[in-house]
């Protein structure tokens, strides 16, 4: 569990590093705000993020891999009932997982009270790797209660636990990163896994475009279910990205943390 820990702390912070790179030296889109101030909300987010499932580990132990490890101890869920083979178990597991994320962000969009708690990822006006960590800890908390309850349903090993929260990070930085890839490289890696350009449509200040293209990691679901919208109306480089507050108040820490419980 330990190891576990570091191994993704280092797998996110080098991602991390490397797309960073890469927004300052081919950016996808001019920023509309300097750098400093918003990744130090988007930072302190996280932080407070972490913070908060610090504190549910102390109420409640059992994280999502710690659930795996008990429900695979206690012999509970589908796959320890089964018992298929190892890689059989890891790749359902990974696509399950995958489409509950899927599901539990289309409805976020839909339901006015968890809307209120996920308009503080949208709110941003610029969209680079810092809004792949910029959610609110309340919907940090209600997300990870879900994963531990589909963990002890499934009964995955931990190793499928582990290898999706690392696919789900790592993908959530790369296509919320402002990075230009070639239009021939998006077009064939869309086709599995969401793209910076195919997720952009998503924070679009656009209700019919921000009600699109849920997908995380893979693109697979939107495409099945219909929610898929393949470019912005008014183009990459003119869309605006965020929601009705366009100036320097997402920016803010305290007025980002505080935008939930605001009345409007």
């Amino acid at each position: 569990m330990e190891n576990e820990v570091v191994i993704r702390l280092s797998i996110f912070l080098g991602l991390f590093a490397v797309l960073a790179t890469l927004e300052a030296l081919a950016p996808r889109r001019v920023r509309s705000q300097t750098r400093r101030r918003r990744w130090t909300t988007n930072w302190g987010i996280t932080i407070a993020n972490t913070l908060t499932l610090r504190a549910m580990a102390f109420a409640m132990p059992l994280l999502a891999v710690g659930a795996a490890v008990d429900a695979q101890a206690q012999g509970w869920g589908l796959f320890n009932a089964l018992g298929w083979p190892g890689w059989l178990e890891i790749g359902i597991a990974i696509l399950v997982l995958d489409f509950a994320i899927w599901l539990q962000h289309l409805i976020t969009h839909k339901v006015p009270i968890l809307w209120r708690l996920h308009r503080v990822h949208h709110a941003d006006v610029d969209m680079d790797v810092t809004t792949a960590i910029r959610f609110h800890p309340v919907e940090i908390a209600l997300s990870m209660v879900l994963k531990i309850g589909l963990v002890y349903l499934l009964g995955p090993a931990a190793i499928a636990v582990i290898l999706f929260e690392i696919l789900l990070n790592g993908t959530a930085m790369f296509n919320h990163a402002n990075i230009r890839l070639p239009l021939w490289l998006d077009a064939i890696v869309r086709r599995l896994l969401v793209t910076p350009d195919m997720h952009r449509v998503h924070h679009s200040v656009h209700r019919s475009e921000h009600d699109s293209n849920y997908g995380f990691a893979l693109s697979i679901w939107d495409q099945m279910f219909g929610t898929y919208i393949a470019q912005p109306a008014a183009g990459h480089d003119d869309m605006e990205v965020g929601l009705e507050w366009q100036d320097d108040r997402p920016s803010r820490f305290g007025w980002s943390i505080a935008l939930p419980f605001a009345r409007k």
